[in-house]
């Protein structure tokens, strides 16, 4: 079948890149898509390397993505394709077994517009592929909730981030070996007073005591480890 847009005017068709180290899994892809109106498979790839030499001479609208490859990979893949060159960058579906947090977050991260399981039904795939020629995505369940779990963690403030700006005073005098008399005295408050900035500062940093206070505060450069007691 032949597809038509608006009028008499054709439709150009979606041009599929598929790159996948599997020829089985490359040809099964390639079936399918080919039986779909208004998508047309551009060329196959069988790692990293090649799918960039695809994409700068065929010049595809959409690349299917395996991540695991021998070579160059996947990933690295959409790192080059990030970094620039002389063609058009496609838009990216990884399709891969793989569904680790860390290779999800950072192939969305590098560009990737939807992310699915070798396992997504045909339908799934082909949706993918349309909504990609547009700009959009389509995530599993699964690598959507992952997704949201990871913006949410990124939103999250530090420990440090919620003391207020006395308590990192107190802090930074911890860190620095001060007991609370010194602290007291340094920052010109009573001994109960820096007593409570002492509790507060543990609950709101997870910590059990002043030594992983202290230690907490060296980590996050708070204090110059030239100056710890």
């Amino acid at each position: 079948m032949t597809g038509h847009g608006s009028g008499d005017e054709p439709r150009t068709p979606v041009r599929v890149l598929i790159v996948d180290d599997h020829e089985v899994v490359r040809q099964g892809l390639r079936f399918v898509l080919e039986q779909e109106d208004g998508i047309e498979v551009a060329g196959e790839a069988a790692d990293g390397e090649a799918a960039l030499r695809a994409v700068r001479a065929l010049r595809p609208d959409v690349m299917l993505l395996d991540l695991v490859m021998p070579g160059t990979d996947g990933l690295a893949a959409l790192r080059a394709l990030r970094e620039g060159g002389d063609a058009p960058a496609p838009a990216v579906i990884v399709l891969t077994s793989f569904q680790e947090e860390d290779r999800v977050v950072e192939a969305v991260r590098l560009g990737a517009l939807s992310y699915l399981s070798k396992t997504s039904a045909v339908d799934r795939v082909v949706e993918a592929v349309r909504a990609a020629a547009r700009g959009g995505s389509v995530l599993e369940p699964g690598i959507a909730a992952l997704l949201v779990r990871q913006v949410r963690r990124a939103e999250r403030p530090r420990p440090l981030d919620t003391l207020t700006p006395r308590e990192r005073d107190v802090l930074a005098a911890l860190a620095r070996g001060r007991s609370n008399a010194e602290i007291a005295r340094d920052l010109r408050m009573g001994r109960e007073t820096v007593k409570s900035h002492v509790s507060s500062i543990l609950a709101k940093l997870g910590v059990s005591d002043r030594t992983q206070a202290a230690i907490y505060a060296l980590q996050q450069g708070l204090v110059p480890l030239d100056e710890a007691l």
